[in-house]
């Protein structure tokens, strides 16, 4: 079994990874840096596998102890009713256009209790979690005060420069946030497959509205085709954010059933069931 040597050398301290080998001698393994609690969650007092319906992607400690309820429910509630709203927008259903209604929900829902859902998720010691929620409330804050009728005068402002200056600007603001969503979904790769496919599709959601308002025509008109197409993909975030968090509130002292949750065959839980299964066979 592997062991960890600290060597101190004068105000530096270098850490050396040794695998003992059947001689006794020893292979030193070097060791890159990075980031310093990447094992951690490794450990044996981490137990439980990565489960969308607590918004953590990897493993994580038992949860008997835990003075404060799950939040995730609550924080994945707020993205999917927000983003479900918005994306019927985007694709005009009923003949509605205009994103105004969405404002009053981006301003309560997903954006501050959302970001009260991340700040819970950081008491309880999840990161990914805490980063996730308090940064997706901030976006529907920010999406909020820019389209507020005559409030903020952000879309009159930028207008004066041209009408299609205010559809650039609102581009690069949703690429910025498909590229922070597309890092967060590099942390779920090995997860579950709801928990993956929310971010995945959360991705392509921004990716898409980015570049409608990208390609918008002389006259500030987003591209239809783009927009619409990034409410599909809208509407798909919208219902596994809406099954990871009934994920996590059904259990059996509230439902006579729970919804499955299917891990990576590359995650830790993956792994595990592999090997049970291959231990199994190999008893029959």
């Amino acid at each position: 079994m592997a062991t960890i040597k600290m060597q101190e050398n004068g105000d530096m301290t270098a850490k050396e990874t040794y695998n003992p080998t059947q001689n006794g001698t020893a292979h030193r393994r070097p060791d890159y840096g990075g980031n310093p609690l990447a094992h951690v969650a490794s450990t044996d007092s981490a137990r439980l596998p990565a489960f969308g319906g607590e918004i953590q992607p990897g493993l994580y400690r038992p949860i008997e102890n835990r003075k404060f309820g799950n939040p995730a429910p609550l924080g994945l509630s707020a993205v999917a009713v927000t983003l479900f709203i918005l994306s019927l927008i985007c694709l005009h259903t009923k003949g509605v256009h205009s994103p105004n209604i969405v404002v009053a929900g981006a301003f309560a829902y997903g954006g501050f209790v959302q970001v009260l859902a991340g700040m819970w998720e950081y008491a309880i010691g999840n990161t990914f979690g805490g980063t996730a929620f308090a940064s997706y409330g901030g976006f529907w804050l920010s999406y909020a005060i820019t389209l507020t009728p005559g409030g903020f005068e952000i879309v009159s402002t930028l207008q004066e420069g041209g009408k299609a200056q205010f559809a650039y600007s609102f581009g690069f603001f949703l690429m910025a946030w498909f590229i922070l969503t597309f890092l967060l979904l590099l942390c779920t790769l090995r997860s579950t497959v709801a928990m993956f496919l929310l971010f995945f599709f959360l991705d392509l959601t921004y990716l898409l509205l980015g570049v409608g308002y990208l390609q918008a025509d002389s006259n500030g008109a987003p591209q239809e085709a783009a927009i619409k197409a990034g409410g599909v993909f809208g509407l798909l975030t919208a219902f596994f954010s809406w099954y990871n968090a009934l994920a996590g509130l059904l259990d059996s002292s509230n439902s006579f059933f729970v919804i499955p949750v299917v891990h990576f065959p590359w995650s830790e839980k993956g792994r595990e069931q592999k090997a049970i299964t291959k231990t199994e066979r190999a008893t029959v």
